[in-house]
């Protein structure tokens, strides 16, 4: 369901404070407050669109560098049961017993 953005309407038709409501899109728009009874308006904004996530932006978002930086730590597998330490703190080396 979407969330919508009200505003509470002052005396001299100015907006007051907003508030967001979950509602369905075929319901009615609040037209009062749903704990003051003060009559509102709905808020029209910029619409959130997802946007396509390419191949570069997932090499960049987990590239060594980024992880190390955002505390992550990356192990690279380099024999049976070896990893070696690619980004971030921790052991150099982790080996399955």
């Amino acid at each position: 369901m979407p969330i919508y953005v009200y505003e509470v309407v002052l005396p001299d038709d100015s907006g007051g404070e907003q508030f967001e409501v979950i509602q369905p899109m075929s319901a009615a728009a609040l037209t009062t407050h749903p704990d003051t009874g003060e009559p509102v308006r709905r808020v029209f904004g910029t619409p959130n669109a997802p946007r396509a996530w390419t191949d570069s932006q997932a090499r960049s978002a987990t590239s060594d560098k980024n992880l190390g930086s955002k505390g992550f730590t990356k192990y690279v597998k380099t024999g049976d049961g070896t990893y070696e330490k690619a980004a971030g703190s921790g052991p150099k080396q982790i080996k399955r017993k």
